[in-house]
């Protein structure tokens, strides 16, 4: 019996393989950190954050003059305020150019990025590229050991 692809069964199969290659960048990046690598710390902000200790560190990679950037930005320090103290924020900026190395050694492509190193210096959790929601930085933050 041969059987005739049709228009809609084309589309049907595209949107399964759309589908299966989401789910896979998704979760290929947790897979890659279950080994919870040493954030790097490459720019003198990221050594001074990160190495100081203590308190988590959110790493957040941006262009200062870009508007998804600034709505994180906002997001930023209304959970700062919110919590406190309770973690530190370092900045990783395009404008500066000591800071271009860190995009490389964190595989940051797309902005704005974050990344969370816990206490240890370890990478927490990378979350995909694009602005997060106060409640899902918050979870993250929470969920560290």
């Amino acid at each position: 019996m041969t059987e005739i692809f049709t228009t809609e069964r084309i589309r049907n199969m595209t949107r399964h393989l759309a589908a299966i290659i989401t789910a896979i960048i998704i979760v290929t990046p947790t897979f890659a950190l279950a080994a919870s690598p040493a954030a790097p710390l490459s720019t003198p902000e990221l050594k001074r954050t990160i190495a100081a200790g203590g308190k988590p560190t959110l790493v957040f990679f941006q262009n200062p003059n870009g508007g998804p950037c600034k709505a994180q930005k906002t997001v930023l320090d209304k959970l700062t305020a919110q919590r406190k103290g309770t973690f530190n924020i370092a900045s990783v900026s395009t404008m500066n150019q000591d800071d271009q190395r860190a995009f490389y050694d964190y595989g940051v492509r797309s902005l704005p990025s974050l990344v969370l190193v816990d206490k240890a210096g370890k990478i927490g959790r990378v979350f995909s590229p694009g602005i997060q929601s106060l409640e899902t930085i918050s979870s993250a933050l929470d969920g560290l050991k």
